[in-house]
């Protein structure tokens, strides 16, 4: 006998005694040794420690019967599945026993049980328990037995509802239940028919509605109509898209319901109509109209109660006096059931509000003013909802305003919030001082939402609304979670709204404030803190008095003691120092003697790992003061601990510490001895490195420290070498060569500078990493080169030699205008374009674009005269003439513009298309710089021209949409519609541009086709299809290939329904969208890998839509995780099918994070297949980090 079976043994024996607490302890030490995953149980244990469990169930010591069933939650996973059978059916009978006690105990065993039970072996489990319970179910005679039975059901349900096949004989076995003549039976029964919806058949589902309107149209008594409406409620909450379809019978039934005289039905009646609205949208728009004059009829149900029309004038103590008189009466208040009916009829406006963002605009004109009569709702939780459904509407508008390429609508809906602002402060500001405290916080949540989605509106308003935060702050009776709500409030007004509104009630804004800095609560102190940072700005903007007044008596002394308080709340000392900094920089000037104190503390705090961060932005606000605040007390010590965070991994730290030490240095520099300047000058030559752009480019910022950055030039030399450099860090090198050149150095001068920056290119061998240089890099020390000849212009000299790089920098310098009309050059650079290397003449082209744009009335005609005569050069020198016309400004080129129109137009039918594209690049920036002429001539050019030039067109159009806002905007919009009728051209490259074209507006300027929508997408979607006319056979020698020609016309339409998913998304039918993205799964490698990434992206943004298609995703999904590549394959093959697989996996893995996923029978089987599969389960594993993302125990992708 194994040592494991012996102690267990013992413990069983132990378990047999009279002595309970000997029971109680045996089994306390069993459930310890269950719990160790090493325990291993040989068939006879199992079955002995089974037995006893059960046994001790019936145990009459109470304690002892709650351990045994504790001990049934590890052991479930420990014993082999004929055991937990034997468990199952010992438990099920007893549940049925004549004691309750046992009824009781056998019932959380099983539910035990089933929260334990692991997926492999719960079907025919599951099946054990359904028909026991079905059959306890039917025992009419005892209802404490049906209560548990449905419990337990619904439990199962719950966890194993995809995977239990029997779902038929349950849905019969419940149904009757729904007519028990107990209220708990029928409230159980709906509760486990929720829990069976997700995951039976469609043909149930109908079964079920259909039963449910049968029984309806019966006209049955009332509470069994509350009973059946409560169920439609629950089965479209649970079951979702699939009520959509039984719409059109079912709402003119819960519509004629709520004409009934019952509060309940009614409230019932909205909440179905609430699951209808935010479960299927799309299907209740035909039905909006009639659920909202519902609402709003319904919203002010108040049978038994007068709102007087003047009571806004009378003071808000008149309805707590009303209320007292009507206790004389029969009637009483708790009778009164009318709320309910509002609040469900106003919860379910909010979810109108929520779900349809197209109807903001009427929602506007209708809701709005209703919503706002209800602000005097006397029951405070109806209240509560009325503030919630307004606060959801500006969420909304904030939504649809906030989005790139704001719409029309945008702009209206946020004036329209704007016309509000009078009427909704009118309503609020004296229910702010209301006893009430959940009006309060919906007040101020619903002022707080107002105030981002209109800043600025409530200036006028400000002294309206002050009373109200003062009182919520130094009202006794206020809870905590008011004061942080009133002071969050408070925080966005002062950043949302112009100091100069604040300035006249300092005097009685501060004091309550600092009085909440004191507060023993540390959130309370942290938001105060952060109000009295945003205060002392407000007094004193740019450095200006506010009226005399002097703050520092009230907030200095408060701050300082929670400033030196070591045993706080991180982010109390956060705020603090924070807080404090601001003081300094702001009213610095009157802190005299304290200023020494406070600057220690700060480098205390400095020292300190915890608020390192903190202090270091702290002293960069400090030292770049308009009051220029001494620091020298603490700048040499500062300087060295600062030099040290150089060397820290934290890369927000690196940073802010070098924006410090420029600030530093920047306005400090007198005081600064270069000895305490060496321990950061020692770190700075490890930071230049192409490992973190935003590091090096900072740093090369601090050209105040040239003169002794010497250390420095071989890590800047690495970096001007790397392919990796561009915009804000070239610029920032470029600056700092020319202040080491202008500061006559010593063995920095020009040469030396200029013979570390070529030698690479004279010597390749010396590059940094032995390999060839990347072309990005001829083109940064070209920009280097013209940088240094500008600088000292008199010691330019031909110290270039190497020839791209030669060429290039020659450009940089003409670009200045330095070198004229030159004919030398000219001849220099027209022999390079005779060259036989590809890279230079692609740089020679580039450097007579550039020299063109320094001296352009010298070289422009001079191309233009080229581009016609030299067919053979044609495609370089269209390369210089964009360049030019890219880089010029508008006023320059405007003479020439009908010049180089003329010739584009010549060319704009080149039979080659990397000409034809350049050719529309030039037409499209050349339309920019005379948008209001140039562009009907291109919409001209479309009706008239061959297809080549009708692609031409288009492409140029797609130049002339730039990604920030330009003059050619709104002709662009007017026009854009003429445009995009060719994608019904006949010519299929005509159609594939314009897509291209269409999809550069939607990433750069989604404002200038949200209004296009309608007619463009039925045109994109039939582009998305396979053609089989376009597909054909090639003969290849013996082999057969299929060429398919429109694949390039469907990759194209395929990126712009990704596009849009970014920035239209509210323009799209979604489902409709997911009927094409379901095509594209089955399609080519391209466009399956495009497919799986927007079906990844739709799980996040329409979580719903995509689960009323799931069935229908999910096989393409399975057969791309399933293909094995035939075995001959060649490489390339293999590792294509292991990119779509895993390409898969990732839409996999963003389906699963969809809650109530797997509740769909088809996903949950998808699941398993995936957990059972060892090389499925390993691609899963990888594609979500390594993390073991959720397939590790079962329950890890059980999202129910």
């Amino acid at each position: 006998m194994s040592s494991v079976s012996y102690h267990i043994s013992n413990l069983l024996d132990k378990m047999t005694s009279t002595d309970k607490d000997f029971r109680f302890m045996a089994t306390n030490d069993l459930m310890l040794e269950l719990q160790k995953d090493s325990i291993k149980l040989d068939e006879d244990s199992e079955r002995k420690v089974v037995s006893m469990l059960l046994k001790l169930l019936e145990d009459k010591n109470g304690e002892v019967q709650n351990l045994a069933v504790k001990c049934l939650a590890p052991l479930v996973s420990k014993v082999k599945e004929p055991q937990v059978e034997t468990m199952v059916d010992t438990l099920c009978l007893n549940m049925t026993s004549d004691k309750e006690q046992l009824r009781d105990i056998s019932s959380m065993g099983l539910k035990t049980v089933i929260a334990e039970l692991p997926l492999s072996s719960s079907a025919s489990v599951c099946k054990k328990i359904t028909s026991q319970l079905i059959g306890a179910m039917g025992k009419q005679d005892d209802v404490s037995v049906q209560l548990e039975a449905l419990d337990i059901l619904s439990d199962m349900l719950g966890r194993f509802g995809a995977l239990v096949s029997f779902h038929g004989s349950l849905l019969s076995s419940l149904l009757p239940q729904l007519t028990s003549s107990r209220m708990a039976v029928r409230k159980r029964s709906i509760l486990a028919l929720g829990h069976l919806v997700p995951c039976c058949s469609p043909a149930l589902f109908s079964q079920l509605t259909q039963h449910l309107l049968t029984e309806l149209s019966k006209a049955p008594p009332t509470s069994m109509t509350r009973t059946y409406i409560q169920c439609l409620a629950t089965i479209s909450r649970q079951g979702g898209h699939r009520v959509g379809e039984h719409l059109e019978k079912l709402i003119p039934m819960v519509v004629k319901f709520t004409g009934v005289e019952d509060d309940e039905l009614r409230e019932y009646c909205f909440q179905a109509f609430e699951a209808f609205i935010r479960r299927c949208p799309k299907e209740m728009s035909p039905h909006v109209a009639t659920v909202t004059q519902l609402c709003l009829k319904f919203m002010t149900f108040d049978p038994n109660y007068n709102y007087d029309d003047n009571e806004e004038e009378e003071d808000s103590m008149d309805i707590e006096d009303g209320l007292d008189e009507e206790t004389d009466d029969e009637y009483s208040d708790d009778d009164d059931l009318s709320w309910k009916v509002r609040r469900s009829s106003i919860k379910c406006l909010e979810a109108l509000i929520s779900t349809r963002r197209d109807l903001l605009l009427s929602f506007y004109s209708s809701v709005c003013p209703a919503l706002l009569s209800r602000f005097r709702e006397r029951e405070e939780n109806v209240r509560a909802d009325v503030f919630a459904a307004f606060s959801a509407l500006l969420r909304q508008t904030r939504a649809g305003s906030g989005r790139p390429g704001v719409s029309v609508v945008g702009t209206q809906t946020s004036t329209s919030a704007c016309l509000q602002v009078p009427a909704i402060v009118k309503a609020l500001h004296k229910q702010l001082k209301e006893k009430s405290i959940k009006s309060r916080q919906g007040c101020f949540c619903l002022l707080t939402e107002l105030a981002h989605t209109v800043p600025g509106a409530l200036q006028e308003h400000i002294p309206a609304l002050i009373p109200g935060v003062i009182f919520s702050l130094t009202d006794r009776s206020t809870t905590s979670t008011m004061r942080i709500d009133a002071l969050s409030f408070f925080h966005v007004l002062l950043l949302s709204h112009p100091p100069q509104v604040f300035q006249p009630h300092m005097q009685v804004l501060l004091p309550p404030v600092v009085s909440c800095i004191e507060d023993t609560f540390y959130k309370i102190t942290s938001e105060a803190l952060l109000v009295t940072q945003q205060l002392i700005r407000v007094m004193r903007p740019q450095g200006q008095t506010a009226g005399g007044f002097d703050p520092k008596p009230f907030v200095f002394s408060v701050t300082m003691k929670r400033l030196k308080a070591t045993d706080i709340d991180q982010e109390v000392k956060e705020r603090a120092i924070s807080c404090m900094g601001h003081m300094v920089c702001y009213l610095g000037d009157h802190l005299k003697t304290e200023l020494s104190d406070i600057l220690s503390i700060f480098l205390e705090r400095l020292k300190n790992e915890i608020t390192r961060l903190t202090a270091v932005r702290t002293i960069t606000l400090v030292s770049a003061s308009p009051l220029k605040i001494d620091l020298s007390t603490i700048l040499p010590e500062a300087l060295s601990v600062l030099g040290s965070f150089l060397r820290k991994n934290q890369r927000a730290l690196k940073l802010g510490t070098l924006a410090c030490l420029t600030a530093l240095v920047t306005h400090h520099a007198a005081s600064i001895k270069p000895a305490a300047l060496e321990p950061v000058l020692a770190e700075l030559p490890a930071l230049v490195d192409e490992s973190d752009m935003h590091v090096s480019q900072v740093l090369s910022c601090s050209s105040s420290l040239a003169k002794i950055c010497s250390s420095v030039l071989p890590g800047v030399f690495r970096l001007v070498h790397s392919p990796l450099l561009q915009g804000g860090a070239l610029a920032a090198i470029l600056d700092f060569l020319q202040a080491l050149v202008q500061s006559k150095t010593s063995n920095l001068g020009f040469s030396q500078l200029m013979k570390s920056l070529t030698e690479p290119f004279h010597s390749p061998q010396s590059c940094v990493d032995g390999g060839a240089l990347h072309r990005q890099s001829y083109h940064s020390v070209a920009r280097c080169v013209a940088a240094l000849c500008s600088a000292a212009p008199k010691e330019t000299a031909a110290t270039v030699s190497a020839r791209v790089l030669a060429l290039l920098s020659l450009g940089e310098v003409g670009r200045s205008g330095s070198l004229g009309g030159s004919k030398e050059v000219q001849g220099v650079i027209l022999e390079a374009f005779s060259s036989t290397s590809e890279e230079v003449k692609t740089a020679s082209s580039c450097a007579l674009g550039s020299m063109a744009v320094g001296s352009l009335n010298d070289y422009l005609p001079f191309m233009l005269k080229e581009i016609s005569a030299q067919p053979r050069r044609q495609y370089l020198l269209l390369h210089s003439l964009k360049e030019v016309i890219s880089a010029c400004p508008g006023s320059s080129l405007s003479p020439h513009v009908e010049s180089i129109w003329a010739l584009l137009f010549q060319n704009c039918e080149c039979p080659e298309e990397g000409t034809r594209n350049l050719v529309a690049e030039c037409l499209g920036k050349l339309t920019l710089v005379n948008p209001a002429q140039l562009l009907p001539r291109l919409k001209q050019q479309l009706k008239a021209g061959s297809p080549l030039a009708r692609s031409t067109m288009v492409t140029a159009v797609k130049f002339t949409i730039v990604d920030h806002p330009a003059p050619i905007d709104s002709l662009l919009k007017d026009s854009i519609g003429d445009f995009l009728k060719t994608l019904q051209d006949n010519d299929i490259n005509v159609r594939r541009v314009a897509l291209v074209m269409f999809n550069s507006a939607a990433h750069n300027k989604p404002s200038l086709i949200r209004g296009l929508l309608g007619t463009v997408l039925p045109h994109l979607y039939r582009e998305t299809q396979i053609r089989k006319d376009l597909i054909r056979e090639v003969e290849m020698g013996p082999f057969k290939h299929t060429v398919d020609d429109g694949l390039d016309v469907r990759k194209a339409a395929f990126e712009c329904m990704y596009t849009l998913l970014d920035s239209c998304l509210d323009g799209l039918d979604v489902l409709q969208f997911l009927d094409h993205v379901e095509e594209g799964l089955k399609d080519h490698y391209d466009i399956r890998m495009l497919t799986f990434l927007m079906l990844a992206r739709l799980a996040s943004l329409c979580p719903a839509a995509v689960l009323q298609r799931l069935d229908r995703l999910v096989e393409p999904l399975r057969a791309t995780c399933t293909t094995k590549v035939k075995a001959g394959s060649v490489k390339q093959e293999f590792e294509k099918q292991e990119e779509l697989r895993r390409s898969a996996m990732r839409a996999v893995a963003a389906l699963l994070a969809v809650p109530e996923v797997e509740r769909s029978p088809s996903m949950a089987d998808f699941a398993n297949q995936i957990r059972s599969n060892a090389d499925m389960a390993s691609i899963y594993q990888s594609v979500q980090g390594g993390e073991g993302g959720g397939l590790g125990p079962p329950e890890g992708m059980d999202m129910s």
